[in-house]
């Protein structure tokens, strides 16, 4: 090649720099700022754009994953080599491929692995107030499309990077709220006033089971059904006090269903994330037990995809577009294997932040191109072993189950001659002397047990009752990438008989840990600080099982089994197929016991078409609390369409129910929320709008302005809400900006519940015939009104005093538990005897016999027995025995309802809707025939 070629060639590429260069702005030609320049914030609208120029780059491809909650378009941005683009299908061919692992044998999986691309998720903004998560995506983003050096080449050749930007709304809401002031100095993020996500704020990190949100369902997508990426980064803040960041790996416990490859996957990636910092004289990383973080909850973005094979990753990093300063914490400045290079006190600036997570995400980026064939094969080799487990017996290691071998030692060993206990004796904490280890046959006996080995699939019958929110939880499993199978016909399964359409979900696939955590008990070991000492607070939740928490009907089956089942699409979100049912010359009965009955009933009403309750049910609904609604071609018209959409069951009568009726009417509805937004009351208004209750948000200084009855019916209260009683609240509540501190459209969610105030005019709404539902902690109310009932978990102290008991003894964090229900009352309707609750540090309570005898509180539940744990951790339960954990009181003409455990919880606890659906109604008097005419 002539000197003059080369020339010329050289002179094309610069050519070509130029103009790409000239193409794609840098972040502050666009902005008009650096990303981490001190007091700078984007919004989301300037992010949209900035990423829709990027998208001109030939390394790029901008996709719209779908629209948020409040209608925005969501987007990723696909960064590979120009090459790679061309060939994405392929490329994300061979990770579905390898994720699902169905059908490939392992010499097949290597060749895949050699010709795939890693994948590697990387996110931002979750934790709109987060501000670096959403910032170090946009430099990232940069970084990637126009560096030239050899590392981000060997990068985008190996590595296929899904920037994804998680919460658009929040982006748009907080950086338009941080720099409204002009004066830079005095810009902050404080005193946000609503959820930076519509409904749930922080909550949309526990959504990632249940997809019950928009941008969850949008990412979950791109997560299990399209992409499978290897890798997932999920950044978040805030680090521990005296770090920059927490990082993988984690401390334990974590989740016992995951594949060993997950952990110490993690650990390679925390290796590499560490080390590089390490390198660039970037300190203040911790890891293990210097965070509080785990990888037991299946929740969070980072975390479902454990549960998937996919290595999530997770940093909690400081940063602030607000200059701040690194405290002194001691016991953080020594070096040690949680904190190698510890940081020292110093003010810290944005840039810093951006910086360190930058070089974060070139780490990952980095070993996933290095070791791209080893992860490709991994995430197959994950799902293979989950596929040959869930084809054969195979028994899963609980805490319980390793108790219960140590226990039945220990009986044995009672039972031998006085003094001759073994060496080989546990101590009072169930541990060892050194050195020695108990006979393999209780192993043998316990571990190997045949009634224990782990489900080979469930079966979810067609023929139960609620059967559309069972349907509900299958598309859960759906949109996270399950194989769902469905039956064609009836079978028999086991000596049992089940319908048609029934669905069957079996374990012998790759995301077998995902479907066992959603079918089984989570069960979280004793975790304390040290023995006999106070407990170690889970991460956000310890016991979560959806389908307990969604009343969800359906067999463990523990052996092989096949029958008349297709396997439907992946992806493929199914529809209960609802039916109308009978001659209905008189009328339609809708079962009290399906959720979508509220449905059908609030668009009945809403219409203006009569509906009555039948609190013995009727000739063909023996539930009690089940609707009547006379025929008319009105009602026949809006039922076939709840039929359609819904899925749900009516049947049609001949003859108006003989039992007694009552005539329903739809009350004003009010629900408490607060200044800054409340995430229970988020999802209670999102509730109610899934289940088409009409119902306004109120404020602590709509219901201190009085004359309540006047403007609504019912209140609800979520935790939180209500202070306790006889207590200063100083220092329990964050403190409020003042009004001339906000702009005025907000001035008027000011304000807090007070003894003062608001609990008088509580008091009066009820005695003037109001109805209040009050859930969790704002059970307080009952306190202030001075009813007889008593908190239930106390003990006496030596001086006869009572006091609360301590987490020594007792302790429930997030958990289900079992209660009891009175199943004649009212506010029980259409739930069975036996229901199972979300139970957080809930109240529970003692009511007086006289007091229930006299009917001044009449208990709803109670805990029944010593045993009320179904999944999770409960230290100590058998104090819960005999506890009322709900109770209804009359108050003058209205009624003050009061539940202990969260019946709401994060949209998943479809089981206990009921319990608050079945208050928000007003009922007539009873009538002993149905109505006259037709």
């Amino acid at each position: 090649m002539t000197r003059q070629l080369l020339l010329f060639i050289l002179v094309l590429l610069i050519h070509r720099l130029e103009g790409y260069t000239q193409t794609v702005p840098s972040p502050k030609e666009h902005f008009g700022f650096a990303i981490g320049d001190d007091y700078q914030l984007s919004n989301y609208t300037q992010t949209e754009a900035y990423f829709k120029k990027l998208a001109t780059s030939d390394r790029t491809k901008l996709v719209d994953i779908g629209l948020t909650a409040e209608g925005r378009h969501q987007y990723m941005l696909i960064v590979t080599s120009p090459e790679n683009q061309k060939k994405l299908a392929h490329y994300k061919e061979i990770s579905q491929k390898l994720a699902r692992a169905e059908t490939l044998t392992d010499e097949l999986a290597h060749v895949l692995a050699s010709e795939g691309k890693a994948v590697v998720w990387i996110d931002g903004g979750l934790h709109s107030t987060e501000t670096v998560g959403t910032m170090q995506l946009i430099e990232t983003a940069w970084q990637l499309v126009s560096r030239q050096d050899p590392e981000t080449l060997r990068i985008l050749d190996q590595v296929i990077v899904l920037l994804t930007h998680a919460n658009p709304d929040g982006h748009e809401l907080v950086g338009n709220w941080y720099m409204r002031e002009p004066v830079p100095q005095k810009r902050t993020q404080d005193h946000l006033p609503r959820l930076y996500q519509k409904y749930i704020g922080h909550d949309n990190n526990r959504d990632f089971f249940m997809l019950n949100m928009k941008e969850t369902q949008n990412m979950g997508q791109q997560l299990f059904i399209e992409w499978f990426p290897q890798i997932i980064y999920n950044h978040h803040q805030r680090g521990p006090a005296g770090s920059v960041l927490a990082g993988p790996p984690l401390r334990d416990p974590f989740n016992f269903v995951l594949d060993p490859s997950i952990v110490t996957g993690m650990d390679a990636l925390g290796s590499a994330m560490i080390n590089r910092l390490n390198t660039e004289n970037k300190p203040g990383y911790t890891r293990l037990t210097g965070t509080p973080y785990s990888n037991w909850f299946n929740g969070g973005l980072r975390s479902i995809n454990l549960f998937h094979n996919m290595i999530g990753l997770l940093t909690e990093i400081i940063g602030n577009p607000t200059p701040e300063t690194i405290p002194l914490v001691p016991e953080r400045l020594l070096p040690n294997g949680n904190t190698p290079f510890p940081v020292t006190p110093q003010k810290w600036h944005f840039k810093q932040s951006i910086d360190y997570s930058v070089s974060l995400n070139y780490a990952v980026l980095d070993y996933a191109a290095r070791q791209r064939d080893l992860l490709l094969y991994n995430i197959y080799r994950m799902g293979k072993n989950s596929i040959e487990r869930g084809s054969q017996d195979y028994w899963t290691l609980y805490p319980k189950r390793v108790n219960a071998i140590t226990q039945a030692y220990q009986t044995d060993q009672k039972k031998t001659a006085a003094g001759s206990l073994s060496n080989t004796t546990p101590d009072q904490f169930g541990l060892l002397p050194r050195g020695s280890g108990l006979p393999v046959k209780y192993y043998d006996t316990i571990m190997k047990a045949p009634a224990l080995r782990d489900p080979r699939g469930f079966i979810i019958p067609a023929d139960q009752a609620d059967f559309a929110t069972a349907v509900r939880f299958i598309n859960a499993l759906v949109r996270s990438g399950i194989q769902i199978q469905q039956a064609t016909a009836d079978f028999t399964v086991a000596g049992k008989k089940y319908p048609a359409h029934s669905y069957i979900v079996k374990t012998d696939q790759a995301f077998r840990p995902h479907v066992l955590d959603m079918f089984e008990p989570q069960d979280y070991p004793n975790d304390f600080q040290y023995p006999g000492g106070p407990p170690v607070r889970p991460y956000d939740v310890a016991g979560w099982t959806p389908a307990y928490l969604m009343n969800v009907r359906f067999d463990r089956i523990l052996v092989g089994f096949d029958g008349p089942f297709k396997k439907l699409p992946y992806g493929e979100l199914q529809s209960a197929e609802g039916r109308l049912s009978g001659n209905a010359s008189a009328g339609y009965v809708l079962t009290a016991q399906s959720n979508h009955s509220f449905i059908a009933v609030n668009d009945l009403l809403a219409a203006g078409i009569e509906v009555y309750r039948l609190p013995n049910g009727s000739d063909n609904h023996e539930t009690a609390g089940s609707f009547f609604v006379p025929a008319s071609p009105k009602a026949k018209s809006l039922l076939a369409k709840v039929v359609t959409d819904f899925g749900l069951d009516v049947s049609g009568l001949t003859k108006r129910p003989a039992s007694q009726m009552i005539k329903m009417a739809p009350m004003r509805i009010a629900l408490w929320d607060t200044y800054g937004g409340s995430m229970p009351s988020g999802w209670v208004r999102w509730l109610m709008e899934q289940y088409h209750f009409p119902m306004k948000v109120i404020y602590p200084g709509d219901i201190d302005a009085g004359d309540l009855k006047k403007k609504f019916d019912a209140i609800i209260f979520v935790t939180q809400a209500i202070p306790p009683a006889g207590r200063s609240t100083e220092g329990t509540v964050r403190r409020e900006p003042q009004a001339e501190e906000i702009p005025i459209e907000y001035r008027s969610w000011l304000g807090r519940i007070t003894a003062e105030k608001s609990i008088p005019q509580l008091k009066a709404f009820l005695e003037a015939g109001g109805t209040i539902v009050t859930i969790g902690t704002s059970t307080n109310l009952a306190y202030h009104l001075k009813l007889p009932i008593k908190n239930a978990l106390v003990e006496m102290t030596t001086a006869g005093q009572e006091k609360t008991l301590p987490v020594e003894k007792f302790y429930v964090p997030g958990s289900v538990l079992r209660v009891t229900l009175d199943s004649t009352q009212h506010a029980t309707w259409g739930m069975p005897m036996l229901t199972d609750v979300y139970f957080e540090h809930s109240p529970v309570f003692k009511v007086a016999p006289e007091a229930i005898a006299k009917g001044i509180v009449t208990p709803l539940a109670w805990f029944a027995t010593d045993k009320s744990l179904r999944s999770g951790w409960a230290w100590g339960q058998s104090y819960l025995q005999d506890g009322v954990a709900a109770f209804m009181a009359p108050i003058g003409a209205g009624k003050l309802y009061a539940f202990g455990p969260e019946i709401t919880f994060r949209g998943q606890a479809h089981g206990t809707f009921k319990l608050l659906f079945n208050q928000l109604y007003t009922l007539g008097s009873a009538t002993a025939t149905g109505p006259s005419g037709d």
